[in-house]
């Protein structure tokens, strides 16, 4: 069942009869260019062909429910946030109604096919469906920007996650069979092509980026970048910084800064490098790049999980071209570049091995480049 059709099907059980809008917007991986989005640097996502769904119907106030628990709640947009999915919506509606954007209440359903905590946007899929179909009920119809801020300050400003803008940029701009050259420091975005399937293989292991390790690292750029200004005053952002400054600077910067430092600069130029080789057809270039990419996030950045490291491992000795673990970190998914014609043979040994050495077999499935929110056709039938 498609989200759309989940979300309206909890809606007709929940609130009777049909929603006046229907809105998908996709989950995304990142190829490469892993915290670099809030630095100043490059990222390459691809929407997933995985969505989230929100439909919704006018209201005099507000009550949310979600395939999650079917459980309807009655949400105070003025008031405190609850601490739980709904805070979500609540933020986009406080921002929908800063742009007087905004209905005067709904009713609305949510339905999701992208995994929670796996590192893939679930929570911008969310909100940025959220903020189109809200504003098409009330009779906006948002510019791209306009979607990408509301989303990005409903997660960021109210929910208190430190994210940078990539997440809600694919779910808005993504197209099918391309993933998308950010560069977040501009705004610039250059279309990729990228043919074929990439697969998804689930650590099992949960994050929520809120806890604190993202934020701490994000802290910890601000002060690696605050030391760099000693030396480079004009400096605006770290990605800023060429490969080439990074021998000087990192003997000047105290542990852990000059390996926080180190990940941002080397990303950003193995987030561009990659785009190269997927432009150019070379998706063994590129997979050796995630793998680069990897080793980066595991020593240098310290934001991977035993569990991954695991499958990277697995999925390159069995012959892939490269793997990542994909998202913040901490948990979440990793991402896998394969020849075609093995793919099959690469993901079943790597969950045979992990199933080996963890007892339990992971989660693994394949996406194509998938295109970016949209307004969808309400089902006839909710069932």
């Amino acid at each position: 069942m498609s989200s759309v059709r989940w979300a309206t099907s909890v809606f007709a059980e929940r609130f009777g009869g049909r929603p006046a809008v229907a809105v998908s917007a996709p989950g995304r991986v990142n190829l490469i260019g892993e915290h670099t989005d809030y630095n100043g640097g490059p990222v390459l996502p691809l929407a997933i062909e995985r969505r989230a769904a929100v439909v919704a119907a006018p209201g005099d106030d507000w009550h949310l429910v979600s395939t999650v628990d079917g459980q309807v709640r009655r949400v105070d947009i003025n008031g405190p946030l609850a601490g739980n999915w709904t805070d979500y919506l609540v933020g986009v509606a406080r921002e929908l109604r800063a742009i007087g954007a905004a209905p005067r209440g709904a009713r609305a359903a949510v339905a999701s096919a992208v995994p929670v905590g796996a590192g893939l946007a679930s929570s911008a899929a969310l909100t940025v469906a959220a903020a189109k179909a809200l504003s098409l009920m009330a009779g906006r119809r948002l510019s791209a920007g306009e979607l990408i801020d509301v989303a990005f300050r409903a997660e960021h400003d109210w929910v208190g996650v430190r994210c940078g803008r990539m997440d809600q940029t694919i779910a808005v701009l993504a197209q099918a069979g391309s993933a998308i050259l950010l560069e977040t420091a501009t705004g610039s975005v250059a279309r990729v092509p990228c043919s074929g399937r990439v697969w998804i293989v689930e650590t099992g292991v949960s994050h929520r980026l809120s806890d604190g390790l993202l934020n701490q690292r994000r802290s910890e750029c601000e002060e690696g970048l605050a030391w760099c200004r000693r030396w480079r005053p004009g400096l605006a952002h770290l990605a800023q910084l060429r490969s080439d400054d990074l021998a000087g600077l990192v003997r000047r910067l105290p542990s852990p800064l000059d390996r926080r430092v180190r990940h941002v600069v080397t990303e950003s130029a193995r987030a561009r490098n990659a785009a190269a080789a997927l432009a150019a057809g070379d998706r063994a270039r590129a997979g050796r790049l995630l793998q680069a990419g990897h080793d980066s996030l595991r020593v240098d950045f310290e934001s991977s999980v035993p569990e991954a490291d695991f499958i990277v491992t697995s999925a390159v000795e069995q012959g892939a071209y490269g793997a990542r673990l994909s998202g913040a970190g901490w948990g979440g998914a990793v991402v896998v570049l394969a020849p075609a014609a093995e793919e099959a043979r690469i993901l079943a040994e790597v969950a045979r091995a992990f199933s080996d050495r963890w007892g339990r077999v992971p989660e693994m499935w394949s996406t194509r480049a998938s295109a970016g929110a949209k307004r969808e056709a309400i089902p006839a039938a909710a069932g």
